[in-house]
């Protein structure tokens, strides 16, 4: 039995007999389906075949799926299950398959993904806190990497997510995404077959936040390699409530200032309406498709 060290935390669980950090033991799902509400280029019209993993490396205060993301919830599963998952929702028309907060199953999912031999992309969808080994052994099993750059500051990535590691973590783990897939390419139904797209979330009273996250993400990677995902979809859940300045949506102007930004410094990719702050976007983990 080997001590889990798949994440930045390095946390030394021996799983499964022990839980990590992040709250995983052995492989568990939420949930495993169809999911419409990611980028244009990733849902396309037939959905993005989403498997949504149990546990996080982080504890974001303000985490849309905190019952998933805390191990409360998740149903354990075998490698030829998840594999046999995979090619089900592939034969149901999904243009890839979305592996969500995958970080701590990621020798198992290699597994799986050795057994199903998909004809479809893969997409890893995390939140950007990763470790450079754990990402070069799935090198050449992603196709698309989907990760969030929520921080550059330390104080804030302490303060909202525990991990005060996080912004020379994401910058060192988006260089590898960069190095293995940099560069979008697409079907000619626009579907995107590979490349990166960065996500970054616009908190509430964080404005020059997002603003440095930007001018970061400008000045020390070439945009011309992936497409930026400007959200604006925050909702105050889960523990929120215990920090006034969070505790809230997101307003207009806040959002318009960042948008305007990240236009004027030439950033490709889409731009959240103001509107999308809804729970509608968090889907139920009730093990639906596991």
């Amino acid at each position: 039995m080997l001590k889990c060290s798949l994440c930045p935390k390095k946390c030394g669980a021996r799983r499964p007999d022990q839980r990590g950090l992040c709250g995983a033991d052995v492989l568990r799902l939420g949930r495993a389906a169809p999911h419409y509400y990611e980028e244009p280029p990733v849902s396309g019209t037939n959905g993005s075949g989403a498997l949504f993993f149990s546990g996080c490396p982080m504890s974001c205060v303000f985490c849309q799926n905190h019952e998933l993301s805390n191990a409360k919830t998740g149903k354990s599963v075998t490698v030829k299950r998840l594999a046999e998952i995979m090619l089900r929702l592939q034969d149901e028309g999904c243009h890839n398959i979305n592996l969500v907060s995958p970080t701590p199953y990621v020798p198992d999912i290699i597994k799986a993904l050795d057994i199903a031999k998909l004809e479809i992309p893969v997409v890893y969808n995390t939140s950007g806190y990763e470790r450079i080994e754990t990402l070069k052994a799935l090198d050449g099993y992603i196709d698309i990497y989907l990760p969030d750059f929520k921080y550059v500051t330390p104080a804030l990535a302490e303060r909202y997510s525990g991990a005060p590691d996080y912004p020379s973590v994401a910058s060192a783990a988006l260089d590898e995404m960069l190095r293995q897939r940099g560069g979008c390419e697409y079907g000619a139904d626009g579907i995107m077959k590979r490349g990166v797209i960065v996500r970054h979330l616009v908190l509430p009273s964080n404005k020059d936040e997002s603003e440095k996250v930007l001018v970061f993400l400008s000045q020390n990677y070439d945009k011309s390699k992936f497409l930026l995902s400007l959200m604006s979809q925050y909702v105050p859940m889960y523990r929120a409530c215990e920090f006034k300045e969070i505790n809230r949506k997101l307003t207009k102007l806040e959002y318009r200032r960042v948008s305007e930004l990240a236009l004027s410094l030439g950033f490709d990719g889409f731009f959240q309406e103001i509107s999308s702050g809804k729970t509608e976007y968090t889907p139920e983990f009730d093990g639906t498709g596991v």
